[in-house]
């Protein structure tokens, strides 16, 4: 982290997706994708985002971008509120925040060469043209560390390893200062995730890029992260330096989590007693009253049902939201 100055600011952010039903399209319930959460990126830092599948990781990501519009909430990037952007001045807001997708199979347009893929944002906000197109997008496949002269190739000629460095190589296009990095490696090789990681914090401290890390791999998100934020179904119920939180997890979701993390230690196997959390998830669309969590948590009893939690400050810099704490 390079110093405590703040580029993002969530504040009580929400997005609920509607459910339509019958001829006339009426509105019977909404998916609480996201729930009020409320957190802050530091310039120069990443700040790890994990959870389960489902949970909202993803969809906190887009919506900090604006790729969905919020139901409620607010979005600061630097000190300009994305949530009452027009089109336009949000459009060239994107100069300064990217996203690199989950799946580089998918988010590549496959009748595109790497040089219209990696040069239309440079088209899009007129920053090139011609000649100059040719010799960015050559300096950004250098800086992804594949050959410059791979421009004219399309992306099934690719592994799935180099299909997302031609991804970071798009979100580098336009010198952004904000990254959202939505799961960039649970669908690559585990031989070929590290060289990925690597590749991001390279490019993190030559540009001094401030990065969303969103995935589920714990071990790979205490490597790369200087913070982490754990969520389930919609909200944050953990945040904090992630030393102090593999070392002292509070909320007894982060502890379930933390000992579901394989270790390559038989005699720490053999007295370590993970933590099995019993039923399922709740479904998002009717999730539980008081605590989210109480349903699947060891400690729960009545008062968890019958009033929220709030997420404070348990101790410095380490927040939680549980009644048992």
């Amino acid at each position: 982290m390079t110093n405590s100055e703040t580029i993002v600011t969530v504040d009580n952010l929400v997005m609920h997706f509607p459910i339509y039903r019958g001829v006339i399209r009426r509105q019977v319930g909404a998916v609480h994708a996201v729930d009020g959460i409320s957190f802050q990126v530091k310039k120069g830092e990443t700040l790890g985002l994990v959870g389960e599948s489902g949970c909202g990781k993803s969809t906190t990501g887009r919506t900090i971008l604006q790729l969905y519009k919020p139901t409620s909430g607010k979005v600061y990037f630097k000190d300009t509120d994305l949530t009452k952007l027009h089109p336009e001045p949000m459009r060239q807001m994107r100069r300064e925040m990217q996203m690199i997708f989950q799946d580089p199979y998918a988010s590549l347009n496959p009748r595109m060469t790497v040089r219209d893929i990696i040069g239309e944002p440079l088209m899009a906000f007129g920053a090139a043209s011609g000649k100059e197109i040719d010799e960015r997008v050559a300096h950004l496949l250098k800086l992804v560390r594949l050959n410059p002269d791979y421009g004219q190739r399309y992306p099934h000629e690719f592994s799935g390893g180099q299909r997302q460095r031609i991804g970071i190589a798009r979100a580098l296009a336009m010198n952004p200062s904000f990254i959202v990095c939505d799961e960039p490696i649970s669908a690559l090789d585990v031989s070929i995730q590290a060289q990925v990681v690597n590749l991001l914090e390279d490019l993190q401290r030559e540009f001094g890029l401030t990065y969303l890390f969103i995935a589920h791999d714990l071990s790979m998100v205490r490597h790369i992260s200087d913070r982490v934020a754990v969520m389930y179904l919609g909200i944050i119920v953990e945040l904090t330096d992630r030393n102090e939180l593999y070392r002292n997890p509070l909320h007894p979701y982060t502890q379930a989590l933390l000992s579901a993390i394989p270790v390559a230690d038989p005699v720490y196997s053999e007295t370590h007693h993970r933590k099995v959390l019993e039923g399922d998830v709740p479904s998002p669309v009717n999730p539980p009253s008081g605590c989210r969590f109480r349903t699947r948590c060891p400690i729960a009893d009545a008062h968890c049902a019958e009033v929220k939690p709030e997420f404070r400050e348990i101790k410095p810099g380490h927040f939680a939201a549980c009644l048992k704490i």
